[in-house]
C-alpha cells in the first residue's frame, strides 16, 4: 500500500512538473496572443489617419498608426488589448469628442504584432510605449501626451507613465497584475514562474496627473475585481467608474466626461475647430 501511495504521489508531482513546464514555455503565447495574426485591411483604418513606422531603442521596428493633432493640442497615445490591433483605437480616438477638440492620435502595433518586428515581452512592450510617446515629442514638440490603454495595453500605459511626463492616465479594463490574473486563471501554479508579472499596482502608485478607470460590471475577461484593487492602488483623486457592460462594450463609454476632464488639464493654447 505504502508503494502504491508512493507511486500516486511521484506521479501527481510529474504531472504537476509537467503542466508548469508547458505552461512555463507557453505563457507568452497566451499572454500575446494577437502576435499570430494578420495585419487589418486598409479598409479597416480610418481615413483620417496614416500609417507610419517607428524604431525603439532596441532596434525594433514598430507599425503605428498617426494623426496629429490641431495647433497647440494634445496627442492620444493608445496602447490595444492583447488579441487586438491598433486599428479599434485609431476609428475610435479619431472621432467626437475627441476630433472635435482637436486631438491627435498614435496607436501603435506592439513588437512581434502584425507589422511590427521582434517578439512580445513585458520589457520589449514597454520599450514600445516610451518609443511611441518619444514619436509623439519628435514630431510635435511639447504637446500634452494622454495615455490610453484597454485590458493589456492599460499595463503598457501605466508603466509608460511612470517613467514620462503625461498630461493623465486614460485606462479601461484593466488588471492590477498579470500575477493576480494568473492566479485566477492557473490557481496551483506558482506565481514566481510567470516571466511577466505586470505589476501596474506597484508602479501605478507614483503616476502624476489626472487617472480614469473604467470596468465593466459584467467584464468575464478581466473581474471587476481587479480594476478595484489597482484603483485602490492608485493616487487619491482618481476617477473609478464602473459601466454596464463587459470587456468590450466598455469601449469608449466614459468618453465623453473623459475627454472634459483631460482637456481642462491641458495647458491653454489648444486651437480645435
Amino acid at each position: 500500500m505504502r508503494r502504491l501511495a508512493l507511486g500516486a504521489v511521484l506521479a501527481a508531482l510529474l504531472v504537476y512538473a509537467t503542466v508548469a513546464g508547458v505552461l512555463w514555455s507557453v505563457q507568452r503565447d497566451l499572454i500575446y496572443p494577437g502576435s499570430r495574426g494578420l495585419v487589418k485591411g486598409s479598409r479597416e483604418r480610418p481615413a483620417e489617419v496614416a500609417e507610419i513606422r517607428l524604431g525603439t531603442a532596441d532596434g525594433e521596428t514598430l507599425r503605428a498608426l498617426w494623426r496629429p493633432p490641431a495647433p497647440g493640442c494634445g496627442v492620444v497615445v493608445s496602447f490595444h488589448g492583447n488579441a487586438s490591433q491598433p486599428e479599434r483605437p485609431a476609428a475610435r480616438f479619431v472621432r467626437d469628442p475627441w476630433q472635435r477638440h482637436g486631438w491627435g492620435l498614435l496607436a501603435v502595433a506592439y513588437r512581434g504584432y502584425p507589422g511590427s518586428t521582434g517578439r512580445p515581452s513585458e520589457a520589449g512592450l514597454i520599450a514600445d510605449g516610451l518609443a511611441a510617446v518619444a514619436e509623439v515629442e519628435r514630431r510635435v514638440p511639447g504637446a500634452p501626451v494622454l495615455l490610453h490603454g484597454h485590458s493589456l495595453g492599460t499595463a503598457v500605459a501605466v508603466a509608460v507613465a511612470a517613467e514620462r511626463p503625461h498630461l493623465g492616465l486614460y485606462l479601461e479594463a484593466p488588471f492590477a497584475s498579470m500575477t493576480a490574473m494568473a492566479r485566477l486563471r492557473f490557481p496551483a501554479i506558482p506565481a514566481f514562474l510567470l516571466r511577466d508579472p505586470w505589476r501596474s499596482d506597484l508602479r501605478i502608485a507614483g503616476v502624476a496627473g489626472p487617472i480614469v478607470i473604467v470596468h465593466g460590471g459584467a467584464d468575464p475577461v478581466v473581474p471587476l475585481s481587479q480594476g478595484e484593487r489597482l484603483a485602490r492602488a492608485a493616487p487619491n483623486g482618481t476617477r473609478f467608474i464602473v459601466v454596464e457592460g463587459d470587456h468590450v462594450s466598455l469601449l469608449g463609454r466614459e468618453d465623453g466626461p473623459a475627454e472634459a476632464l483631460f482637456r481642462a488639464a491641458m495647458p491653454p493654447g489648444c486651437k480645435a475647430g
